[in-house]
């Protein structure tokens, strides 16, 4: 992993196309979920098919870097921030702000970026495979980045964090576990939804942001993206509030969006 953290983004990125159409052969499974998930979402076109197969690949072949170069190295990829006047006027106000980060682009990039301006915690699922866990938990943490494990006792870091007028870090398109979530349309499907983004958005001492990081073509960097919520709509839930958000999002880089992960999958029993 630190080796190939060495490697220079565009050559990574190169690597990682490769890597997503070997996946993409490999896995019956994967195949499928792309397929139909791109299809609940209207996208029949090769091009963004094949975009988001390569981008797939992408998203692993970066993480070495993002996950284990210093974070003045890390920043130095992103070439452009936009919408950071929402996040300072949140802060400028005392809030505690929550950025709801999809699987979109480079999201691992966003916490790292934000922590080099301030304390971020970010909710945090272990991977299956236990050799993984040191690996991503020292690459997902570090100078100002929290780890808060997906339980009540993470729930309570986020809380606390919110209270000292801190960041956290959400992924909303995540299966949360059985009771922790509630069935909310995504692009025309039911999907199970955590409602604890929900809950948060609705708090008036909390600034709920969107955030992901654009990946530029050929290992350029990335562009990091900060958008407000938008209101709710009449008669729309909460949780359906932050599914068509996030659809706004995916459909301005649909080749970026992870569609092979199973969205649609039932909860887990915690």
């Amino acid at each position: 992993m630190r080796i190939a953290a060495c490697v220079p983004l565009p050559l990574a990125h190169a690597v990682g196309a490769l890597l997503g159409w070997a996946m993409h052969g490999l896995s019956p499974t994967y195949r499928r979920h792309l397929r139909d998930n791109l299809a609940a979402a209207g996208y029949t076109d090769p091009a963004t098919r094949r975009a988001a197969i390569a981008s797939a690949g992408r998203l692993l072949a970066e993480l070495p870097a993002v996950w284990l170069r210093s974070g003045r190295q890390v920043a130095a990829l992103v070439t452009q921030m936009r919408g950071l006047e929402l996040v300072d006027a949140a802060r400028a106000q005392g809030k505690g702000i929550v950025f709801l980060t999809p699987h979109l682009g480079c999201f691992e990039v966003t916490a790292q970026v934000a922590a080099e301006r301030f304390p971020i915690t970010v909710l945090y699922s272990p991977p299956k495979m236990a050799w993984l866990r040191p690996v991503i938990e020292q690459g997902r943490g570090g100078k100002n980045v929290r780890l808060a494990g997906a339980d009540l006792s993470g729930v309570r870091e986020l809380l606390a964090a919110l209270k000292r007028g801190e960041a956290v870090g959400i992924l909303p398109d995540q299966v949360p576990g059985e009771g922790e979530g509630e069935w909310a349309e995504f692009f025309g499907k039911p999907a199970y939804t955590m409602t604890l983004a929900a809950r948060f958005a609705q708090r008036e001492d909390v600034e709920c942001l969107i955030a992901y990081g654009e990946r530029l073509p050929r290992g350029r960097g990335y562009i990091v993206h900060v958008r407000p919520l938008p209101p709710a709509q009449a008669g729309e839930t909460q949780t359906r509030r932050v599914n068509r958000a996030l659809e706004a999002l995916v459909r301005e880089l649909p080749g970026q969006y992870l569609w092979g992960y199973n969205r649609y999958k039932p909860p887990k029993a915690r």
